[in-house]
């Protein structure tokens, strides 16, 4: 296993966290709340939170909030890696060669231009954030979703803090590239009420040009998953992306492997979108779908109704 495909650097205890995101309806029953955790073995050219993939804390940068050196500059003063400079246009410029991600200018920027995607969290801290909207979980029938990134690139952390939301009565999710080492996935299966299962392509030289892995160890937890867990509520979820799998024969093969696998699962079709695209500029990074736009929605009912073709065991389309 390659470092990429390593666990973050947490404990059992803390976890590595970039975001928290409240009153969600889209990922799981209810109103929930959505933890997304740090670090994914995946690199996909669509991804929604390039923040996730890393597997430690990085710098972000944006560009229209710095103040510039006329009236600052104090973000390159503080730099002891001599990663900042002021540029031509008077605004901050970073050199991500030698940027070790500290933090010192963040603390320093005073209109908060700079950012650090990655906090290490403990386990009752975030219980305490969840349980600030217990209320609307018990009314809408909520509760706690784990996002990333690949959650299970934290495990030991995932596990317990999975095991302590569901022993404080707190419904629990988990979404899942299923790319992951299939002993940690059976081990949170016992802690959560449901689960998002990404299966993207059935083409495995297609999955690695856009995925960056192959999906023969995805395809053989799912197989896994159904088996070990009859009962578990489980929803498949394909991301639509052009040029990708947006025919309706790559959705129609991804539809007709569930239904031969077999047991009773939702399906859920995700039209494709550029929503994260400003993130990547944070980070540094090119985006690499910038010339894409979503699936208008007369391709999508197209694409709905290939997966419908597998059979009756597809219950849901958004």
């Amino acid at each position: 296993m390659d470092q990429k495909q390593k666990s973050s650097r947490t404990d059992g205890d803390s976890g590595l966290v970039f975001n928290i995101q409240k009153f969600s309806l889209h990922d799981g029953a209810g109103i929930r709340t959505l933890v997304f955790l740090k670090g994914c073995p995946l690199t996909c050219d669509w991804c929604s939170n390039p923040e996730g993939q890393s597997y430690s804390p990085e710098l972000a940068y944006n560009a229209d909030k710095c103040i510039g050196e006329a009236e600052c500059e104090r973000c390159a003063r503080v730099c002891a890696a001599g990663a900042i400079r002021m540029g031509d246009g008077g605004k901050a410029e970073i050199d991500r060669r030698l940027c070790n991600d500290c933090g010192d200018c963040v603390e320093a920027c005073p209109s908060k231009a700079l950012e650090l995607f990655g906090t290490y969290m403990n386990i009752d801290d975030i219980i305490r954030v969840v349980e600030e909207d217990g209320g609307f979980y018990a009314r809408s029938g909520g509760g706690l979703t784990l996002s990333g990134g690949e959650p299970l690139s934290q495990p030991r952390f995932v596990e317990r803090l999975l095991e302590t939301a569901r022993r404080r009565g707190i419904d629990t999710a988990l979404e899942t590239t299923g790319f992951c080492n299939w002993k940690d996935l059976e081990s949170v299966c016992g802690h959560i009420n449901q689960i998002f299962f990404d299966i993207k392509s059935l083409d495995s030289e297609k999955h690695r040009n856009g995925a960056g892995v192959d999906n023969a160890l995805i395809l053989e937890n799912f197989r896994k998953l159904r088996k070990g867990f009859p009962e578990l509520n489980i929803i498949v979820r394909t991301p639509v992306i052009p040029r990708f799998n947006d025919s309706p024969e790559d959705i129609k093969a991804i539809a007709d492997f569930i239904s031969e696998v077999g047991g009773s699962c939702e399906y859920e079709l995700l039209p494709y979108h550029g929503f994260g695209e400003p993130r990547y500029r944070q980070l540094g990074k090119a985006y690499p779908l910038s010339d894409y736009k979503p699936p208008c929605q007369e391709h999508m009912a197209k694409l709905r109704e290939a997966a419908q073709s597998a059979g009756s065991i597809l219950k849901s389309f958004p």
